[in-house]
């Protein structure tokens, strides 16, 4: 017998009715481009394939995300490195959660160099969050540590883990990061595929910003772009090309024009084994940016 339970997914809040879904059911977020970059909004669901492990699946479940509720993490390196970038991110962080956060939304704040701080936990609340940012500060290393003392770590990787397992994890619905660093890690207790796979288990899409501080951070940024990419998300870097207010503009925009697609896969084992999702669209000319797998449950 095939095993049920009553569960809100992504097509459906706390406020709404409860519906009956397969246990197993693989949510999907999509979002679409046509040839100039311009975001597509007008899709149905007959216009999208899905693939896992290259076999075609049906998909089951399908809503545009223009207003389903979102939570939203957003973490800021706080380390000596992006230190000068710390005041800008406040003001501007404070004017993106204004614009994105719905009454039904919630986000939460949390800083990372050489510890881990949660300046704000999940709230649906504008003025708790805003407080928070503005006791955001930068915590610098100060030269070089004393004979036999340890370096300064900047612990990217643990961040991005820490907030999938222990804030994400059990939350339905709409999940995104935001990480502005400069994407160095030197600390964390895990490697970057690690970070990739809490933040896939958990169907968050991770867009990072990357700002250059002079330590390596070219090489920085392409370890962004790993993270982000494999969950659906982008990278971008600050700079002349792009503000970072800008920036947040066009992640507000992103988040705002998704669709969710939801399928119950055709292989049943519950393997904990990682498979590959692929989405192709009917359309000609468009391009889609979606994760790029998940982790079957494990029984």
């Amino acid at each position: 017998m095939r095993t049920i339970l009553t569960a809100i997914l992504l097509f459906g809040s706390a406020q709404d009715a409860s519906i009956k879904v397969d246990v197993d059911v693989v949510n999907i977020l999509c979002t679409v481009y046509d040839r100039r970059g311009a975001l597509v909004t007008d899709l149905k669901q007959d216009d999208f394939k899905i693939f896992e492990n290259g076999k075609l699946q049906q998909v089951r479940y399908f809503a545009r995300e223009t207003n389903l509720p979102l939570t939203l993490a957003l973490l800021l390196d706080v380390s000596g490195s992006v230190a000068r970038f710390v005041e800008l991110e406040k003001d501007t962080a404070a004017r993106f959660l204004d614009a994105v956060l719905r009454p039904d939304d919630q986000a939460l704040l949390m800083g990372f160099s050489s510890t881990i701080i949660l300046w704000q936990d999940l709230t649906p609340s504008g003025p708790q969050l805003k407080a928070a940012l503005q006791r955001l500060r930068s915590i610098p290393f100060k030269g070089l540590p004393a004979e036999g003392q340890p370096m300064p770590l900047t612990l990217l990787y643990d961040a991005v883990q820490a907030t999938s397992n222990e804030k994400l994890k059990n939350v339905a619905g709409r999940k995104a990061m935001i990480v502005i660093s400069d994407g160095l890690d030197n600390g964390s207790s895990i490697k970057q595929d690690a970070a990739i796979a809490a933040v896939q288990t958990t169907n968050t899409v991770v867009y990072s910003i990357c700002y250059e501080s002079g330590q390596g951070s070219f090489f920085g940024c392409s370890y962004l772009k790993n993270l982000s990419e494999a969950t659906g998300g982008r990278m971008f870097q600050v700079g002349k090309k792009l503000s970072l207010s800008e920036i947040f503009q066009i992640i507000q925009d992103e988040m705002r024009s998704q669709y969710a697609l939801g399928f119950v896969p055709s292989n049943r084992e519950h393997d904990g084994k990682f498979r590959k999702l692929e989405v192709k669209l009917a359309p000609k000319g468009l391009r889609v940016r979606t994760r790029r797998g998940y982790y079957a449950t494990k029984m």
